[in-house]
């Protein structure tokens, strides 16, 4: 319990926002992780989900160097999402800035404007009190972070619900992203009594029992690896999250992106479902 009192404070009726349900495939609209607007930079299968999160988490994020990708838990961040009540609108010339409060903490939302920006329906009604939810990209300005917006979803109806399912999925992408995503049926069926029954269990017991001159063994060792673990995976048409490889692998987000990137373009491995998920070809 202590890392979700760090990551998600003690209120969990008010504050626990932190997600937003779901993947995005394809660039990020928002641009690069920090600097000014614009500038958008090429980033890997985990840059480009969408993480839900808690304003704890965002200040609790980390950056290598700034242009670094953010990272949180040691787990690469792109997109994030958060839920909560604006607290204060300031309208500036180039942009517009929303203090947003969890209960976890406050964040400035900036939106950006210029000549040919069309609010529409994504910031229509959103006045200070209201719950909305905020989605974009993490970014620094001076010394100060801030979420670098482009859609705030105004809560009309039952806000309190949006904000429940919130706070389960924060902390249910949170613990996957510590522990790995829960076991399939037939991998805990299977299981030796006494033995974990975790997808990274079952990658190392099929990765151990693998030959030295398997067809894969040309490949860079964190390549036939991610090919084991896809491998030792029950079976799914959706095939395995990007996510789950990289903790069952044990390899950092950058790592685990590009060796997927290369793995896909020599053939080696699919996407199913979305960008986010592989399958072994053949």
């Amino acid at each position: 319990m202590s890392q979700f009192g760090e990551s998600f404070g003690n209120n969990l009726y008010y504050g626990n926002a932190g997600g937003g349900g779901g993947y995005l495939t394809g660039g990020s609209p928002f641009g690069s992780a920090s600097g000014s607007p614009g500038g958008a930079s090429r980033r890997g299968a985990l840059g480009q989900s969408l993480r839900p999160l808690t304003v704890m988490q965002v200040h609790k994020a980390t950056q290598a160097h700034t242009d670094a990708d953010w990272m949180v838990d040691n787990t690469e961040i792109g997109q994030i999402t958060i839920v909560g009540k604006v607290i204060t609108i300031r309208d500036q010339t180039t942009n517009s800035l929303y203090t947003i409060d969890d209960g976890t903490g406050q964040v400035e939302a900036r939106y950006w404007s210029d000549s040919t920006s069309q609010e529409g329906d994504s910031f229509e009604g959103v006045k200070e009190g209201n719950y909305v939810r905020v989605s974009g990209t993490l970014k620094t300005y001076g010394s100060k972070r801030y979420i670098n917006t482009a859609h705030i979803r105004l809560l009309k109806d039952w806000p309190e619900h949006e904000l429940f399912f919130h706070i389960a999925e924060t902390m249910a992408v949170t613990l996957m992203f510590d522990r790995g995503p829960p076991s399939g049926p037939d991998q805990a069926q299977n299981a030796p009594v006494g033995q974990g029954q975790t997808s990274a269990s079952a990658y190392t017991a099929a990765a151990n029992t693998v030959a030295a001159n398997d067809q894969y063994a040309h490949l860079p060792p964190l390549q036939r690896n991610i090919i084991h673990f896809i491998t030792a995976q029950p079976f799914s048409d959706d095939g395995v999250h990007a996510s789950a490889i990289s903790r069952g692998v044990k390899a950092t987000g950058s790592e685990i992106s590009s060796a997927l990137e290369k793995l896909t373009d020599d053939g080696l491995i699919y996407t199913t479902s979305d960008d986010m998920h592989f399958n072994v070809s053949g």
